[in-house]
């Protein structure tokens, strides 16, 4: 009998050793992506400029790393906390552990070089070369222009630095393990995209602004591709469950009816700088997690680009309940 409690408890104590070593290797090899580069971004007014429109309305990096009122629809940026960070994503909003937004002002990355900086956006690793979670929509980010990817960089150096800890998070297990595998080994930009054909520039600016994420129903993580840009993307609220809108051109539960104009109004009717944004009682009432007034400040023409790529998807039939309230 002995000798076979012995027996056990080599063949336990082995397999204890190999995953050691597996759990050693694993985290020594992901995630497999290239040093920071040495690149240095020259802060030009331009740059500037084209950094602060991209980071406040298309790829709304604001809307993560800033505070957000959320007595009010749409949880507009509290003035004052642009890039300070701290949101948590947690369970209770049906996240797999509990995430903070990082602090991105220079309070907090001012000794990051720009190589880091910029392989952070596109590729999703810190510093340190640990791997986000795709909350922050990087492998969308890994697809911007050159340019484009630089005067975001240009525009974060740009902010006012505001002294505020955040809180490391921590992802459930497996995730934590496989959210090592998801950065993309490097930058992969995409060319600059033709202004003159609206529906490829439509398609630039919708993958950059992460429409697909938000837009497209996902069970454990897995995107569901049949339903692509189709809805009903889950959001928790105290109030109840926000669906994401059905945004291919199909005619009854879609936008297939929309004229462009239509498409475009919708946004700008979010403007903070025009009209006043509805208060709300967050334990009860429905609110949207798309931040419709970052948007509202994209260009007619930007929106009437991705209106026009929007048109060009497959209409998926798929009636979304916008809201169920909490029992």
């Amino acid at each position: 009998m002995k000798k076979f409690f012995k027996v056990i408890l080599y063949i336990v104590g082995g397999i204890a050793v190999l995953l050691a070593v597996f759990l050693i290797y694993f985290n020594l090899s992901y995630p497999k992506v290239d040093p920071p580069s040495n690149e240095k971004v020259e802060i030009t007014p331009a740059r500037l400029e084209r950094g602060k429109y991209l980071a406040t309305h298309v790829t709304v990096c604001m809307d993560c790393h800033s505070t957000r009122d959320w007595n009010k629809l749409s949880g507009p940026i509290v003035p004052g906390t642009l890039g300070k960070g701290g949101e948590k994503f947690g369970e209770e909003m049906g996240f797999p552990g509990t995430l903070y937004a990082k602090n991105i002002t220079p309070a907090s990355i001012g000794d990051w070089s720009d190589g880091e900086l910029l392989r952070a956006v596109s590729c999703g690793v810190n510093k340190k070369g640990n791997a986000f979670f795709p909350l922050m929509p990087y492998l969308s980010y890994n697809h911007l222009t050159k340019e484009d990817l630089y005067s975001i960089v240009a525009y974060i150096r740009s902010l006012p630095s505001i002294k505020h800890d955040v809180p490391e998070g921590s992802l459930d297990f497996p995730l934590n393990l496989i959210v090592k595998t998801m950065p993309p080994k490097s930058f992969n930009p995409s060319a600059e995209p033709d202004k003159n054909n609206p529906v490829k520039y439509g398609e630039y600016v919708a993958k950059i602004s992460a429409c697909f994420d938000c837009h497209t129903e996902s069970v454990k993580g897995e995107y569901k591709m049949e339903k692509a840009y189709g809805g009903g993307a889950e959001f928790k609220f105290p109030a109840g469950v926000v669906r994401s809108a059905n945004i291919t051109p199909e005619e009854i539960s879609g936008i297939g009816k929309w004229t462009k104009e239509q498409f475009i109004s919708r946004f700008k009717s979010m403007d903070p700088d025009s009209v006043q944004i509805p208060s709300l009682d967050i334990q009860k009432d429905f609110n949207s997690p798309m931040p419709w007034t970052m948007y509202a400040g994209m260009t007619r023409e930007d929106l009437g680009a991705v209106y026009e790529y929007l048109r060009t998807l497959k209409p998926i039939k798929n009636a979304v309940v916008k809201f169920t309230p909490k029992m």
